[in-house]
């Protein structure tokens, strides 16, 4: 049986003086979104695609239904005044993620589609793409892209997850081939997203999976090169997880998982370098979440949890030490069907910004304000 522990919450919806002040800004309307349309996006990604230094963003757009993917090229004050079409043919796109995987030092795209080839596009170096091929299995049902070195050869493989079919690892050879796909988990996996995270802090990368339709959770120890012949599960084994992430909660050396469930509270798993059997309870609420994101927000040196939701509004956990976290609302007057919540620097002030991937509503993103309210204090 997993022990479980609730943690305290020292300030619940925003009453300290930090939320009163409200960290995260966005006036509504169209101001601060990414562009104006109302799109089933499922998820935002972000990196200087043009070389210009500063925060360029692309969506995925569409999930089942065929629908464009947009490149919005960020000006540098945080503002987003053009936007492209990333491909003339539109694609039923559930992923999309920015790295450079031809080893020319730009960043490229890759696209994860439903039942459709995933697509890598080539960057000319100034924010410019072309179709470089495809990648992985011909129509599987992707769900989620994660790049990293899982061979430890020093170029960014991919992983894809593809619910109700075997999950793929497509091995890069440096310069953008990816002719070896390794398969991992079962035919009949629900994984729905993955962290990559050396775990046990053996040197080798290791896979934490988030499954839907009451699968148990996995952490697959890689033990070798390639080979995952080591399962640690963490949950329940009946969860509907739908995001994971990886990050030291605790400060404890050890790495912990974060998991955002569809349906159900929200828990973070302790781990120990052997086993993850003990958690804290940071969200008894089922609030439908769909994404998780960890990022230090306010620069204090500790991890914060960002929590994008379906039958609420998004929050931010506030991590204040000594498991006690602070629960705010990104905009508590704002409830939208949110697929996806990233954080990067839009306006280059130091602070991290968060974007969100909203289905059916725009794509807002919010302008970090602790900054500001450190400086007035």
């Amino acid at each position: 049986m997993h022990k479980r522990a609730i943690i305290s919450l020292y300030v619940l919806m925003g009453f300290s003086v930090y939320a009163q002040q409200n960290p995260f800004f966005n006036p509504g309307g169209q101001f601060l979104s990414l562009g104006t349309g109302e799109y089933r996006t499922a998820s935002v990604a972000s990196g200087d695609i043009d070389g210009d230094g500063d925060m360029d963003v692309v969506t995925a757009e569409g999930r089942h239904w065929p629908t464009p993917n947009f490149i919005f090229y960020n000006v540098g004050n945080g503002v987003f005044r053009t936007s492209r079409i990333l491909d003339e043919e539109w694609s039923s796109c559930y992923a999309a993620e920015l790295g450079d995987l031809d080893g020319d030092g730009d960043l490229d795209i890759i696209t994860g589609n439903d039942r459709h080839p995933n697509i890598w596009y080539r960057n000319d170096g100034k924010g410019t793409f072309e179709r470089a091929g495809a990648v992985g299995g011909e129509a599987t049902p992707t769900r989620n892209i994660t790049l990293g070195d899982i061979d430890n050869d020093g170029d960014l493989d991919v992983l894809f997850t593809n619910r109700g079919s075997t999950n793929e690892i497509a091995i890069n050879d440096g310069s953008g081939n990816f002719n070896q796909v390794v398969p991992f988990g079962n035919d009949d996996d629900s994984t729905i997203a993955m962290a990559i995270a050396d775990m046990n802090a053996d040197g080798f990368p290791d896979l934490v999976l988030a499954n839907r339709d009451e699968q148990q959770n996995y952490v697959y120890v890689q033990t070798d090169t390639l080979v995952f012949d080591k399962k640690i599960p963490f949950g329940t084994g009946k969860d509907e997880t739908r995001s994971v992430g990886v990050g030291d909660f605790n400060n404890d050396g050890h790495l912990d998982i974060v998991v955002g469930n569809l349906i159900g509270a929200n828990y973070i798993y302790l781990g120990n370098g052997t086993d993850y059997k003990e958690s804290l309870l940071y969200e008894p609420e089922d609030y439908a979440t769909a994404s998780v994101s960890i990022a230090d927000l306010n620069n204090d040196g500790l991890l914060d949890i960002l929590n994008a939701n379906g039958d609420e509004v998004n929050y931010a956990y506030m991590n204040y030490g000594k498991n006690s976290f602070e629960k705010i609302p990104i905009n508590k007057d704002s409830k939208m069907d949110t697929y996806d919540i990233h954080v990067t620097d839009i306006n280059g002030d130091g602070y991290l910004d968060i974007l969100e991937a909203n289905s059916g509503d725009l794509n807002v993103y919010y302008l970090n304000r602790y900054g500001k309210i450190k400086n007035n204090k």
